[in-house]
This record gives structure tokens, C-alpha cells and sequence, in this order.
């Protein structure tokens, strides 16, 4: 439960595989107790506000179980404009995401929130990343539905699956689009540092 070089145990505030992944790779150890937290957007809401708000909603429903863990929340969409995608809530609606971002930029938020409770201390910020598709057919949308589970994931894609069948480009951190700005929480983590007992 411990992050290497840090006295602290780690929460993860999320079911997501591909966020617990990026923080296994990076060679911590947490544990996983996903948040129980609505993710409908808010009339007027931004999509940073929007972010923020359910990283901070999730860090805090965990937090209160436990209170001297440091409890990572985090929640990512995927905007077009102004119009935020989310999950796709079927294979035609993915690839009606997929059509929608064929041939455009853009941006990929996660809101990430560290919270301690005791004693206190709390880290958020939203990390955006921008990413260029390529024009995409039929053939391709079709195919790339067939090979990925596009219904866990914001806007009906994953970079790190098959990711180079859609993606021209990307300007940012490429952990933000797989659900997690690993390097960054890795970085706000020394916030927390206590001497090891």
C-alpha cells in the first residue's frame, strides 16, 4: 500500500483497469475502493468544471472511509467544441462518436484530486491533452468497434488499443488519454511526503 521513497498508503478511488494499470506500471502500490459517485453534467457546467468537480466528488465519498490514506480521484471525458462525449451507451453510439471525431482535434480532460484527510491535505488540478484523428471510413469505424471495447471507454476509444488505426497525433501526455496523467500524480504525490517510520 506504500508509493516507493513515500511514508503513505495509496487509494484508488476507481474501477478503471486502464488507470490502475498506468499506476502499477509506474511501480506503485495501492488499493482499489471505486467511488459510488454520479457522473451526470451539470447544467452550464464546463467540461474542466465538470471533471474537476467528480475527481474532488470521488477523492472526498473515499476519503471518509480512510481518513489517513491519500486518496486519488480522477475522471476523464473526451471534447468535441464545447460537447462533452462520454462512454458510449452502445456500439452504434460509439460509432456515431467515432464519425464525429473523424478528421478533427480534440481534447482529452482528466480531473485528478489527492485527498488526506489526516492530516489534511488535498492536490487538484485537470490535465488536458489535444488529439488529431485521422478522416476515418466506415470500413475503419466498423473494424476498429470489432477489435475494442468501445463502451467503457470516453468517446468510444482507447489510444492504447489499436489507437494508431485513428489517431494522426497527439499534443500532450498520452497517459491523460489512456485515463490518467500518471507522471503528474507521481509528481503531486511528494506533497504528501512524510518520514518513513
Amino acid at each position: 500500500m506504500t508509493v516507493p521513497g513515500l511514508s503513505l498508503e495509496l487509494v484508488l478511488a476507481s474501477q478503471s483497469p486502464r488507470r490502475a494499470a498506468l499506476l502499477d506500471g509506474a511501480g506503485l502500490t495501492f488499493r482499489v475502493v471505486p467511488a459510488d459517485v454520479p457522473e451526470d453534467v451539470v447544467p452550464g457546467e464546463t467540461p474542466s468544471a465538470h471533471v474537476a468537480r467528480l475527481a474532488r466528488a470521488k477523492a472526498d465519498a473515499v476519503a471518509a472511509q480512510w481518513p489517513r490514506a491519500v486518496v486519488l480521484g480522477a475522471d476523464t471525458v473526451v471534447v468535441l467544441g464545447d460537447r462533452i462525449l462520454g462512454k458510449p451507451g452502445s456500439e452504434a453510439e460509439a460509432g456515431q462518436m467515432l464519425r464525429l471525431l473523424s478528421g478533427q482535434t480534440h481534447a482529452v480532460l482528466t480531473g485528478v484530486c489527492l485527498h488526506r484527510l489526516e492530516p489534511a491535505l488535498v492536490a487538484c488540478w485537470v490535465c488536458r491533452t489535444a488529439v488529431t484523428f485521422r478522416e476515418l471510413n466506415a470500413a475503419v469505424i466498423t473494424r476498429y468497434c470489432a477489435l475494442v471495447n468501445t463502451l467503457d471507454k470516453a468517446g468510444g476509444y482507447a489510444i492504447q488499443e489499436y489507437g494508431d488505426m485513428l489517431v494522426a497525433r497527439i499534443s500532450g501526455r498520452r497517459s491523460n488519454v489512456i485515463g490518467l496523467p500518471v507522471e503528474e500524480v507521481l509528481t503531486a504525490l511528494q506533497q504528501f511526503r512524510s518520514p518513513a517510520a
